[in-house]
């Protein structure tokens, strides 16, 4: 089975990693370069005010169904029309929810009038996301890896041929960025809903108000994690806006989105591994299958990633940010220049971050899968006034570096408290040996940054002598396990 998840997993990330680095570091950030730090700010800061309320489209039953149907497959029949009927009533309720906070804390009608396109995507999105839930617990793990991209992939398309023509890119607005979203969005919905429609069999859509309150009150837990989890990963932007004066305030925004860019691309990779880890675990620990050797290969691949890109944010993130934020031509080179160091160190801290998140990912992903939620909501809990605490004392001091910090301290408290829970509820005994390994490749690759960097090399061929010599040391030191990748990326492709 691990072979199998590992072939899975490889197409999952081949598809990503052709498609989401594309957009995110292509389209996604010619369109900030385009329009500008200030007007992307605006856009970012409307995007994560919607992801805040996230909860009321989903109230946990993503994760729930997902760990639900990969335990008991035969509910998807019985399940799915009920659960559709609830999402568009909780769509409801979140629309009514964004649109009146929005009026309560004086958003103007323009950001209004986005917050109200960005909402139905948010409602596409989540809906998305349900139905590859569905998916990815029958185990159809290919299936899932197309509909991942689809939507990417269709954006790519869309704006890129507004971008590609002169006439539109002149008069280009960050509205037009959202309305391609919703197309997007719209025909990956449908593509997703046919393929779980065809699985679930003969369905009707109709009012069932004793399974509404039984599946809501089943996912309050997922629902609260998912609730507390938002509000520490999307709140900084929100509150750049609020505690800034404008227009300085969208243009932290801005700064903040530029560095956050390349974590969100990163990220994906991570999170991909949860989109696998979650049903598989759920499986295993149903039929109690060892979940040691799934732990392993996740942290690890994960581990050596998440160093590496660390280590290239701490030697090289000045070139890496003026590469793809060049000076403006309204901004002056003193602008630019603290505009570019303030960008540099968000990155990093966002990178090291990422260290934690990955993490999260894998050790966070089994304790949901093993139904403690308790312990995760409280972990969260502590996360978010981490996050608020360090966030409103820092933002008036210095402003979106003070959120980088905010993001940092409460990503490595989660990570750590979730290892710990790990280790204490499954019993797992700690391997000294595979710590000092860590340890090893964390020190030979830290070494590798600094030669390269003290030696004069450029930065690129700095870059590549970097991640040459970790990925050596990792493979050395069977942190990536070559042998079973092989096997893996040569297995005949077949659904598990």
């Amino acid at each position: 089975m691990q072979k199998k998840f590992i072939s899975n997993l490889w197409l999952l990330l081949f598809l990503n990693l052709l498609i989401k680095p594309f957009w995110i570091l292509g389209i996604d950030r010619s369109v900030q370069n385009l329009v500008g730090f200030e007007e992307y700010g605006f856009y970012t800061t409307i995007l994560n005010f919607s992801f805040l309320f996230n909860i009321l489209l989903d109230f946990g039953i993503t994760n729930y169904n997902n760990r639900n149907i990969a335990q008991n497959r035969h509910l998807l029949t019985k399940h799915f029309s009920n659960i559709l009927v609830l999402r568009f009533l909780l769509a409801a309720l979140y629309f009514v929810v964004i649109m009146l906070t929005g009026l309560i804390i004086g958003y103007n009608s323009r950001q209004m009038s986005l917050l109200a396109v960005v909402g139905f995507n948010q409602f596409l999105l989540a809906l998305i996301l349900y139905l590859r839930s569905n998916i990815s617990g029958l185990l159809m793990f290919r299936t899932d890896s197309i509909l991942s991209v689809l939507d990417r992939f269709l954006m790519i398309v869309f704006v890129g041929y507004l971008l590609l023509n002169q006439h539109y890119r002149l008069h280009f607005r960050i509205e037009w960025f959202v309305y391609t979203q919703t197309l997007a969005y719209l025909l990956t919905c449908l593509v997703a809903l046919m393929i779980v429609w065809r699985k679930a069999g003969k369905t009707k859509l109709h009012w069932n108000f004793p399974f509404f309150v039984m599946i809501i009150k089943q996912s309050i837990p997922f629902a609260i994690l998912a609730l507390l989890m938002a509000t520490y990963n999307r709140i900084d932007p929100v509150l750049l806006e609020r505690l800034i004066p404008d227009p300085q305030g969208n243009h932290q925004v801005g700064i903040y989105a530029a560095a956050y860019r390349l974590l969100d691309a990163f990220n994906m990779v991570a999170y991909l591994f949860s989109v696998f880890l979650l049903p598989t675990f759920a499986t295993l620990i149903k039929h109690k299958g060892d979940i040691i050797p799934f732990i392993k290969f996740s942290f690890s691949a994960l581990f050596v990633f998440s160093i590496l890109l660390a280590f290239t944010a701490l030697y090289y993130s000045p070139e890496l940010m003026q590469l793809l934020y060049p000076q403006h031509t309204d901004e002056s080179l003193a602008e630019f220049q603290a505009r570019l160091n303030q960008s540099s160190l968000i990155f990093t801290l966002l990178m090291f971050a990422f260290i934690s998140i990955s993490s999260s990912y894998v050790f966070g992903t089994l304790l949901t899968a093993n139904g403690n939620l308790k312990q995760l909501n409280i972990i969260a809990a502590i996360c978010v006034a981490i996050n608020l605490s360090i966030n409103l004392l820092l933002i008036p001091r210095i402003m979106a570096t003070g959120s980088a910090i905010a993001s940092l301290s409460a990503q490595t408290f989660s990570a750590i408290a979730q290892v710990i829970l790990v280790v204490k509820i499954f019993k797992i005994r700690v391997n000294k040996r595979y710590l000092t390994t860590l340890v090893v490749f964390t020190l030979v690759s830290l070494i590798a940054g600094f030669v390269a960097k003290q030696i004069g090399l450029s930065w690129l061929h700095g870059m590549c002598l970097l991640w040459v010599m970790g990925l050596i040391t990792a493979m050395g030191l069977n942190l990536i396990n070559v042998k079973m990748l092989m096997k893996a990326m040569t297995e005949k492709a077949n659904n598990i």
